[in-house]
């Protein structure tokens, strides 16, 4: 069983950069597909980023594309998500995910395997 643990969360300012990890135990990623999801409070979990790992393949939700980009490190078995520009409205939990079908997928109900979450904040 594939065990995943995020790290990288903090507070920064408005602008300011994070860079969040997901490090995979138990079983290599290589066929897997990871995504990064966020939950602000009294919001529902909202798709971030996805990447496969057997092909690359990835994607992102409209809101960060072009501030966000997502990495994959099969020799480390790790993801990463590179969080430029950050914005308030970017303040969540992250949580990193693995679905077994080995896609991008945006649908959180195709992950199996969930993280316990990452806080970012970022401040105004």
């Amino acid at each position: 069983q594939v065990q995943v643990v995020e790290s990288g969360g903090g507070e920064v300012q408005d602008g300011g950069s994070l860079r969040l990890s997901c490090a995979a135990s138990g079983r290599t990623f290589s066929s897997y597909g990871i995504g990064w999801f966020r939950q602000a409070p009294g919001k529902e979990r909202e798709f971030v980023a996805g990447v496969s790992m057997s092909d690359g393949g990835v994607d992102y939700a409209e809101s960060v594309k072009g501030r966000f980009t997502i990495s994959r490190d099969n020799a480390k078995n790790t993801v990463s998500l590179q969080m430029n520009s950050l914005q308030p409205e970017d303040t969540a939990v992250y949580y990193c995910a693995v679905n077994y079908y080995g896609t991008v997928s945006r649908r959180s109900g195709l992950y199996t395997i969930w993280g316990q979450g990452t806080q970012v904040t970022v401040s105004s």
